[in-house]
């Protein structure tokens, strides 16, 4: 069963190298597409003879103006087909030799292409459909019989061979990530695999496993529509009906989409026993505007309030001034970098901290929620130069709870992201017990941004891989997947 947008299934056009002419075929006719280098020159009207199907009794008779039927093939052409058996026997007065060993244009010979006969043809591989196409030939173009498993000559780079399967997208250049698009995947054919995985006595869950861990997320989100179009059934009721504990979890995290899962997970933070500042801070602080916006329009619609509000009444004081700046989603994005304005706000942060009695952490909060990423960079490197000492070494002495712990995290996400994550990991890792969520929420958000960065940190700073770590801290299924998303070993 195909799925629209999908590639086509291998074997859909006929192997390159098929079509030959085969003896005794149709003579050129006037007007008819001239022979191009790998291409079976169709013949208007005609039915033109690939492979399996023979000459048939009674075509057309030569006309005006043709070469007239001779008994064997064509000799070689310039890039065309190989000479047949039986090729013409030389002639009293032949034809001279042409260049590339063809004939020479001559009088009443091949015409040059008429308006109605078949346009040119893009190169072979080429991936565009003429205009008009499905079910009806491009303008200009002769309509094909129906005949079953016939070549279309419509079809761009006929002749010149095609996949046997489909072909794997190439990841963006630059892309990080360990989980890509799978090739040629198929909602309706992957929910056969998840149906039977949970149907009858017990679960294949090595059967789940295989396939979410090599599905990229605009991949996953799909299966739930596709499992009640054609199962009639929930698939993340289904799925928690069999699966349990932290396995569960990470499984039903991989079905949302990144802005559904941040939404919900910032609903736990605010609202479940206590408050997890860290996971308000993580999220807020590494997400881009674009992103934060859409998480807002979620959280909204999901639960009946705003992010702002619920972040406001969870809350308290500066911390909650942070909170409620980053969740605005309007930090400036610019990639530019004003040197003396960054010295100029690296002047405002001494003045604001280190120089004076107290601290002034609205000056904080303004310049770290406000500027761009590469700005604060070049901030914090004048910063250091200015007072010889390091941003987060004076927040963490002019402040302290939860501001303090915010703003460091800030200033650690936007100096060096994927090491900050690797931190978070570490320590969601680290000591008696797991932080599941935690390492699940990593695991998940970074696995198509920059899990691959996050991994060579994970070994710089701790000198050990995550895929070890991981390893070494779950077990079972959970850490099965868990090991599909860290994508390897280093």
């Amino acid at each position: 069963m195909s799925y629209p947008g999908y590639p086509p299934a291998g074997g859909s056009y006929p192997p390159a190298g098929q079509y030959q002419q085969a003896p005794g075929g149709y003579p050129p006719q006037p007007g008819a597409y001239p022979p191009q280098g790998g291409y079976f020159p169709p013949q208007p009207g005609a039915f033109p003879p690939g492979a399996g199907y023979p000459p048939q009794a009674g075509g057309y008779p030569a006309q005006a103006g043709g070469y007239p039927p001779q008994a064997g093939g064509y000799p070689s052409q310039a890039g065309g087909y190989p000479a047949q058996a039986g090729g013409y026997p030389a002639q009293a007065g032949g034809y001279p030799a042409a260049p590339g060993g063809g004939f020479p244009p001559q009088a009443g010979g091949y015409p040059a292409a008429q308006p109605g006969t078949y346009p040119n043809m893009p190169p072979a591989g080429q991936c565009g459909m003429p205009q008009g196409y499905p079910g009806a030939p491009a303008p200009g173009q002769q309509p094909m019989p129906a005949f079953p498993g016939a070549p279309n000559p419509s079809m761009p780079g006929y002749g010149g061979g095609v996949p046997t399967g489909p072909t794997p997208p190439a990841a963006p250049k630059g892309y990080r990530g360990t989980i890509k698009d799978f090739p040629g995947a198929d909602p309706l054919r992957d929910v056969e695999v998840l149906r039977k995985a949970m149907k009858g006595f017990g679960t294949d869950e090595n059967a789940i496993i295989e396939l979410l861990g090599s599905r990229s997320n605009k991949q996953r989100v799909p299966l739930k529509a596709a499992y009640k179009t054609t199962y009639g059934k929930d698939l993340v009721s289904d799925l928690k009906s069999e699966l349990r504990g932290n396995f569960e979890d990470l499984v039903l995290a991989m079905l949302k989409t990144p802005t559904h899962f941040d939404a919900s997970e910032l609903r736990e933070a605010i609202s479940g026993a206590g408050t997890d500042e860290a996971c308000l801070i993580e999220i807020l602080s590494s997400r881009s505007n674009a992103e934060i916006q859409e998480i807002t329009k979620i959280y909204k619609a999901e639960y009946g309030k705003s992010l702002e509000d619920a972040i406001s009444g969870d809350t308290s004081g500066h911390f909650r001034r942070l909170l409620v700046s980053l969740s605005q989603g309007n930090r400036d994005e610019r990639a530019t970098v004003d040197i003396s304005m960054a010295k100029q706000d690296a002047q405002k942060l001494y003045a604001a901290g280190e120089k004076k009695v107290g601290t002034d952490e609205s000056q904080f909060n303004a310049i770290l929620c406000a500027r761009s990423k590469p700005h604060l960079r070049q901030v914090f490197h004048e910063y250091q130069q200015m007072c010889g000492k390091d941003i987060e070494k004076s927040i963490c002495g002019e402040m302290s709870g939860n501001v303090e712990s915010g703003m460091v995290a800030v200033v650690k996400c936007i100096k060096n992201t994927p090491a900050y994550f690797a931190e978070r990991l570490h320590k969601s890792m680290q000591g008696a017990g797991t932080k599941d969520r935690t390492l699940i929420r990593i695991m998940v958000s970074r696995s198509e941004v920059d899990m691959l960065d996050i991994r060579q940190e994970y070994l710089r700073l701790y000198g050990k891989s995550l895929y070890t770590a991981i390893s070494g801290d779950t077990s079972g299924d959970y850490k099965k997947l868990l090991l599909k998303l860290c994508g390897g070993s280093d």
